[in-house]
């Protein structure tokens, strides 16, 4: 069986795969692209070196993403998933009976293409008849919008190359004024045992632009750090209430991990304060 070493540019290990079989190798205008076989965790998808998600533990990240701000908005209808091209982002949302419209913006279609080939259980929703498919680059797509979105979800690579548009304070106060006035918005943001301090950065860009920024962490074995990350901001609601019913199908995410989730108050402080050492 022969090894695959991931190229994480943020991590001081470096993971390593056995693969079965090489799917898909190919390149795209933006990245390199392929899709592994591995015996634990199935296919896996590779942007630039750096795995993305795995068959067996991508529900963990994608049910997290999307339901901690989708729960906690009282009736989302307009959604905007930037990025996420395998899909698994939208299938969530879509999980929700309120939403009316997806803007899936993603600016490497060819992920897009290879992800519905490769990983049809992820990508089942990106042709729901709700979903707008835009390809192009999502710091673009929401700057000058009409107020009209309830959610904004990033579902990056990492904080690099053509992802940093994401991640700016310019970008931040776009997607806040494309926002209904109880709109929301959430992002990956990292691991707090690698990239303790791009969490801190990040949090303090967002706290610059919205008056409700919080911190939620969900383990996932695949993502460097293990100890992942998201972002979240509201302009009206507390981020921790969820405010309709948990009736969606899950395999992880319940209302329960929902309040559990979230940082605790004194610990976030400490970790503003730059106070927590590891």
């Amino acid at each position: 069986m022969i090894k695959f070493f991931e190229k994480d540019p943020y991590a001081p290990i470096q993971y390593v795969y056995g693969v079965e079989k090489v799917l898909y190798k190919g390149k795209s205008d933006f990245q390199e692209i392929m899709v592994l076989e591995n015996p634990h965790f199935g296919k896996i998808l590779v942007l630039d070196d750096v795995v993305q998600i795995t068959e067996r533990d991508e529900f963990f990240y994608h049910e997290m993403l999307v339901h901690m701000v989708m729960h906690a908005h009282p009736g989302p209808r307009n959604i905007i998933v930037i990025g996420g091209g395998d899909g698994g982002a939208v299938r969530e949302v879509l999980k929700h009976d309120s939403v009316e419209k997806v803007y899936f913006v993603e600016i490497d279609e060819e992920v897009i293409n290879v992800s519905k080939k490769f990983f049809p259980s992820v990508a089942c929703g990106v042709d729901d008849r709700r979903v707008e498919i835009k390809c192009m680059d999502g710091a673009e797509f929401v700057k000058g919008r009409d107020s009209d979105i309830d959610v904004v979800i990033v579902d990056s690579t990492d904080i690099i190359g053509f992802a940093k548009s994401l991640f700016t304070v310019e970008f931040f106060k776009s997607v806040k004024d494309c926002l209904t006035d109880e709109g929301m918005f959430v992002t990956l943001s990292e691991s707090l045992h690698f990239h303790k301090d791009i969490v801190i950065e990040v949090q303090e860009a967002m706290k610059l632009i919205f008056p409700t920024v919080d911190l939620y962490t969900t383990p996932i074995a695949t993502y460097a750090g293990n100890w992942w990350t998201f972002s979240a901001a509201s302009k009206k609601h507390d981020l921790r209430s969820i405010r309709r019913p948990y009736a969606i199908n899950t395999r992880y995410y319940t209302d329960e991990i929902h309040h559990q989730a979230f940082m605790p108050p004194k610990m976030y402080e400490r970790l503003m304060q730059r106070k927590l050492q590891w």
